[in-house]
Formats: structure tokens, sequence, C-alpha cells
């Protein structure tokens, strides 16, 4: 092997593919549902994805830049957004910075989407024929925010949401779905990183819970439901199984737990 061979290939050639997901990413959310929306779902995901790269980065886990996952198809215009770790991870209170950064940045951007967006948006009659429209399922955090906002509405009228609002509400859907305390998302982490090995069971009750929802509540989560199946029951242990968190972690991977709590809707969209 010459030297030549065994230099890293320039930086543009290992971001490349992570720019050129990005930006086709921004065109299709911006082709879905406008400006507004592109700009904050893009800022909300970005975020999410940051949290856990930089806490890699601090953890010195290896990480990839995020790869963002377009779809010129509404509602979203997007799949998210991902990072892959290819590094492991020394011990639990890695594990947990890590799984817990991600939602926690995202949230930053998401709640004042939501305030934003809900100032901006509309209260109309609900038209007679609303075959049309695409309504959503209420998360408790976004139904307390408009509530606050609005009050209580008159029988027959509704909010209709500026673009800004609805990538919020993407926003806290994305949140939820990675905060399931299965697997290997965010909230797997995190749970595994509070109970250990003991961390299966909750997997496997969330699962079972997760699939019941799907089969007599909203078929829509049936793609998700088949990946839970397939990669959410075992999760991989840190090199370090047994120093336990500290009460702080302890008690944000609680208030984590909440926040999932307030986030999920069980039926996300209502065609």
């Amino acid at each position: 092997m010459t030297r030549e061979d065994q230099k890293s290939p320039p930086f543009f050639k290992k971001v490349r593919i992570h720019v050129l997901l990005f930006i086709a990413t921004f065109l299709t959310t911006y082709y879905v549902n406008g400006i507004w929306y592109s700009l904050a779902i893009m800022s909300i995901l970005l975020s999410h994805e940051l949290g856990h790269f930089f806490m890699c980065r601090k953890y010195h886990v290896d990480a990839t830049l995020p790869y963002f996952l377009p779809l010129p198809l509404p509602p979203f215009g997007t799949f998210g957004a991902v990072i892959k770790m290819k590094g492991h991870i020394p011990h639990k209170r890695a594990l947990f910075d890590i799984g817990a950064a991600g939602p926690l940045m995202g949230l930053v951007f998401a709640i004042p989407a939501i305030v934003v967006g809900l100032i901006l948006s509309d209260v109309r009659p609900v038209p007679a024929d609303s075959s049309n429209y695409l309504g959503l399922g209420e998360p408790v955090l976004f139904s307390f925010i408009a509530k606050l906002l609005f009050g209580t509405l008159p029988e027959g009228m509704d909010i209709y949401l500026h673009p800004l609002a609805f990538a919020g509400w993407a926003g806290l859907f994305v949140t939820a779905l990675n905060l399931l305390p299965i697997g290997q998302l965010d909230g797997g982490h995190i749970m595994y990183a509070l109970l250990g090995k003991k961390s299966d069971i909750v997997y496997r009750i969330g699962i079972f819970i997760f699939c019941v929802i799907t089969v007599f509540f909203y078929k829509g989560w049936i793609l998700f439901a088949i990946l839970l199946l397939i990669f959410g029951f075992r999760h991989p242990s840190p090199a370090d199984e047994y120093t336990p968190l500290d009460p702080r972690r302890k008690m944000l991977g609680i208030a984590l737990f909440i926040i999932f709590l307030l986030s999920f809707t069980p039926v996300p969209l209502k065609f």
C-alpha cells in the first residue's frame, strides 16, 4: 500500500452525501409545505441529530454526520434524519447523555415553532364538507399550548395551522417516536442506562403496547411496528455495565419519559 492510499479522503468527499441529502430534504419539505415549514422542520431535525453527534464527540464515540432522508410526498416531506454510531459506548453515563441530547435539542426548536406558529394560525369554522382536510392528533403538550393561546374554542371552530405550527407538531411527533422506551431508539438508550439488562422487560412491554395500538387504533403504524419487532428487543451493552447513573441523570430520565407521554399521540393523522 502506498502512502497516498493511506490518506483520508478529502473533507468535501466525506461530507458530500450528507450535504446532498440535506439539500434534497430541504427541497422536498419546501415542495410539500412551503418555506416556513421547511426551515422549521429542518432546524428541528438538524438540532436533534447534532445533539447526538456532539455528545458522541464528547465521549469519543465514532459517529457519522446526520443523514437526512428526503420524501417528496405529504404530509411531512421527509422520513427524518439519522446518524450512525460506529464506536463502542464507554459507560452508562455516556449512553444516557447521547440518547437524551437529541430529543432535548429538538424540543428547543420545536416548542418555539409551536408557539409562534399557533400565533400565526387562524381559527375558522369547520366546513360542512371536511373530507379534503387532514386532521391531526393532539399530544397533551400541543393541546396545552393551544389552550393557553386560544382558550376553549366554540363549537364548530378549529385551528387551521400555519406551516410553522405544523412543523412544531411534527417536531413533537419525531420526539415522541424517538423517546419510545424500546431497543436502540433514544428512549431505549435512556432506559438501558437507567435499568441495564432489566430494560429488556420494558422493551417487550413497549413493543406489545405499540402493536396493540397498531392493530386496534391506527394501522398507519404498521411499518414502524414491524421494524420494532425486528430490531427492538435488544440493546448493545456499554463497556462499563456496572457504574450507575447519578441522581441528576435519573431525574432527567424520568422527566424525558414524562415528555414522551406528553408528546405521543396514538392516532397522529386523521384523513
